[in-house]
């Protein structure tokens, strides 16, 4: 991040706009919007489960392409890491959401705003060890991991 050149609008703008789109979700669905949940159900599907799910995460992709059409500037993208560290991430960052039964998003995001202490000691761990851990790759490995 360019902390020189930071403008909190469009982080305000996009956090209002992400509330105001878990809150209907949950409104209209009477479902978080956990991204993890939602895929995860993607890959187990209940009856009647799929095409709403499919849509959601469907939705998710569309909007990054149209955003990157409309504000290329905005969408930005650079990637520090080789692959093979990406995929350990991934595997860990999903293993991580399915031992605490949810992602940022399901708990840090809805469950937060509902005042769920599972979700604010699941949040509060996640940040934590986000801290804890790039910390240690940084001290160990001069950040080259």
């Amino acid at each position: 991040m360019n902390w020189t050149a930071f403008t909190p609008t469009t982080a305000l703008v996009g956090g209002a706009l992400i509330g105001l789109a878990v809150s209907l979700f949950f409104v209209l669905t009477g479902r978080v919007a956990g991204i993890s949940g939602i895929v995860g159900g993607l890959l187990s599907p209940k009856p009647g489960d799929f095409a709403w799910r499919l849509a959601f995460v469907a939705g998710l992709l569309v909007v990054g392409v149209v955003a990157a059409l409309v504000a290329p500037e905005m969408v930005t993208a650079s990637a520090t890491r080789g692959p093979v560290a990406m995929a350990v991430a991934g595997v860990v960052v999903g293993y991580g959401t399915r031992l605490g039964n949810g992602c940022t998003s399901g708990h840090g995001v809805c469950g937060i705003s509902r005042l769920s202490i599972r979700s604010l000691v699941a949040t509060g761990t996640f940040m934590a060890t986000g801290i804890l851990t790039v910390t240690i790759v940084r001290l160990a490995f001069g950040g080259a991991l």
